[in-house]
């Protein structure tokens, strides 16, 4: 189980965690899954009950994820804002959160797909993807290089986090 975290979390993070941060993280979700209970006894700070829709160790991962890794929004042009805010003021976006701001969700997320899967070229572009259950924002999402997407979702069935290509999920669920 914690091989699979180490390495989801890798792939997520895109270089945004250290090392030896994804292996804390993974080394105390990993903890958490194993022995719920015990976790909670050990670390009596975590602010978890059995009323959270996920497992106690899949709210570790989501919940030790920086901002600049894990995106959660209401709006399609927050969750934007925060992305390119992500990268830094050294990477130039062609689309701007604004340009979002009285679109519908599918086009939306569209041009957003379109605009970050053109960035990146050597590692596929990126995907977003949405993951884990939503906790307390209306979207909650990951960037991952395109060329990782298979592997990453593998990872999530393995380990039991829920994910999904972004874009094709919304458009599923539009039946579009």
């Amino acid at each position: 189980m914690k091989a699979a975290l180490v390495e989801l979390i890798s792939k997520i993070s895109s270089g945004c965690m250290a090392d030896d941060e994804i292996q804390r993280v993974a080394d105390e979700a990993a903890q958490a899954y194993a022995d719920a209970g015990g976790f909670l006894a050990a670390n009596p700070d975590i602010n978890y009950d059995d009323t959270f829709p996920i497992p106690l160790g899949e709210w570790v991962v989501v919940g030790s994820l920086p901002q600049t890794v894990l995106f959660q929004a209401d709006t399609y042009m927050d969750l934007f804002a925060q992305i390119v805010a992500s990268f830094g003021p050294g990477v130039a976006f062609n689309l701007k959160p604004k340009q979002l701001a009285k679109t519908e969700a599918l086009t939306a997320l569209n041009r957003m797909q379109i605009q970050l899967a053109a960035m990146n070229p050597e590692n596929g572009g990126y995907v977003l993807m949405n993951f884990s259950q939503l906790l307390d924002d209306e979207l909650q999402m990951v960037l991952v290089y395109g060329n990782d997407v298979q592997r990453v979702l593998a990872l999530c069935a393995q380990v039991g986090i829920s994910a999904a290509p972004a874009l094709e999920a919304l458009k599923v669920a539009i039946h579009v």
